[in-house]
């Protein structure tokens, strides 16, 4: 499907923005950064940041919640033959593809994400995005009354891999996020049995 040139728009002054904040927390700190500041380095009026964000640690947090709605779209575009978890681990393989980041350049934006100051916001985001990935493997299961219980816990379970993983890759440079990925998957799978 194509997407039309204001959506384009939006998507630019979002990903701005995002940058922006990222830039400057790393920059002065995420105690010191401000909507103002934000808004400034990314050219847009505060009120233009208010369409985008609701909180400067919203869009400092905006990476995840874009990797991982990709991740619900790979997912849902799976062939419907595959288990949740076939779905899941195909569905990162290819989202790690696409997203060819530095290890520098996300060794920084992890560790600025793990500031207390964006608790609240992190668990807010990871908690929409789970649900968001519970919708999308629940069709898998078998159809029954555990179905969404099911799809919550492997959802949750598969959320705090990747961030295992993501950790891992970046502690142990040599190895590739996939092969590692592909490590810790049985586990999870032996866990929700």
């Amino acid at each position: 499907m194509s997407v039309g040139l204001r959506e384009r728009k939006k998507a630019a002054t979002r990903q701005a923005l995002h940058d922006a904040a990222v830039r400057l927390a790393l920059e002065h700190g995420v105690e010191n950064l401000t909507v103002e500041a934000i808004a400034d380095a990314a050219f847009v009026s505060r009120r233009t940041f208010s369409n985008y964000f609701s909180s400067k640690e919203q869009a400092l947090l905006h990476r995840d919640r874009t990797h991982v709605a990709r991740l619900v779209e790979l997912v849902r575009a799976r062939p419907e033959r595959e288990s949740p978890l076939e779905a899941l681990t195909a569905a990162a393989e290819q989202l790690s593809g696409e997203w060819p980041e530095s290890a520098a350049d996300e060794q920084r934006y992890r560790t600025l994400r793990l500031h207390p100051a964006l608790l609240g916001e992190l668990v807010t985001t990871y908690a929409a995005i789970e649900r968001d990935l519970a919708t999308a493997v629940e069709q898998r299961f078998r159809a029954g009354p555990d179905a969404g219980v099911q799809a919550r816990a492997l959802a949750a379970a598969y959320l705090a891999v990747l961030r295992v993983v993501g950790q891992a890759a970046l502690e142990q440079p040599d190895r590739s996020a996939v092969d590692l990925l592909r490590l810790t998957t049985p586990l999870t799978w032996q866990s929700l049995r």
